[in-house]
């Protein structure tokens, strides 16, 4: 999941499909401030290669990343000199600090295996703020919003770099398994094919609600999000 070959090109094609990041940020900032004017300190949680964080930085006074894959890590840092993001597992990670806000964009939620992971990472994010701080999070598709069977292909050429990428999503089981296939075209290295494999919970909105009154939130579900699946807000109590 997300080794260096998908790290190369993340950003590449997830812009050039339309991918608003900018706008993204800017919703969950406004969002968090409706809710705990005056945030200041965020973390991004599955940061990835920092695509979100980077509009966070000029968001918010102290903005920081924590993602387990080290190649996406390792181009978060590249792409964001003086930024700290931290090697983590959102499951059990543990920082010396606290924060006004912490989110977790993408549906990155969505790789928590079960309920009792997704409470672990709950717990981590409550751990991880001030009473009264605010959780936002994008989830992956919902079980009865999923659709089975979809698939997404686009073509892009930036820089003298030509990517496709074709993915297929189907219900197995509780889970959404999407195979991504990608192929990366260059004048001088040639082509190269590589698949990259995501196993994906489709947790009911109200098991997520569930999860976050049990880690000590208060939870609201925003149905109108940029990303299209709707916004998790929740209040540390």
């Amino acid at each position: 999941m997300y080794g260096t070959d998908l790290a190369q090109i993340y950003d590449l094609v997830h812009r050039e499909r339309g991918k608003d990041y900018q706008a993204e940020a800017e919703t969950v900032a406004a969002v968090a401030r409706a809710h705990r004017p005056g945030a200041a300190r965020l973390l991004d949680v599955a940061c990835g290669t920092g695509a979100h964080l980077r509009y966070f930085t000029s968001l918010f006074d102290r903005a920081e990343g924590l993602e387990l894959s080290e190649p996406m890590a390792r181009t978060a840092r590249a792409a964001l000199p003086g930024v700290t993001v931290h090697p983590g597992d959102m499951r059990q990670f543990r920082l010396d600090a606290t924060f006004d806000v912490v989110t977790c964009m993408f549906g990155s939620i969505g790789y928590m295996a079960s309920e009792a992971e997704l409470g672990l990472a709950l717990e981590a994010f409550a751990a991880h703020l001030e009473p009264g701080g605010v959780a936002v999070v994008d989830p992956w598709w919902f079980e009865e919003t999923f659709m089975d069977g979809y698939v997404s292909a686009d073509v892009v050429t930036v820089d003298g770099v030509t990517v496709s990428r074709v993915s297929h999503s189907a219900r197995r089981g509780t889970a959404s398994h999407m195979d991504v296939h990608v192929v990366v075209a260059e004048a001088a290295a040639g082509a190269r094919h590589f698949v990259d494999t995501h196993v994906i919970s489709l947790f009911r909105r109200e098991q997520y609600e569930e999860a976050f009154r049990r880690a000590g939130f208060t939870v609201e579900y925003l149905p109108e999000s940029p990303s299209g699946r709707g916004l998790f807000v929740a209040v540390r109590t």
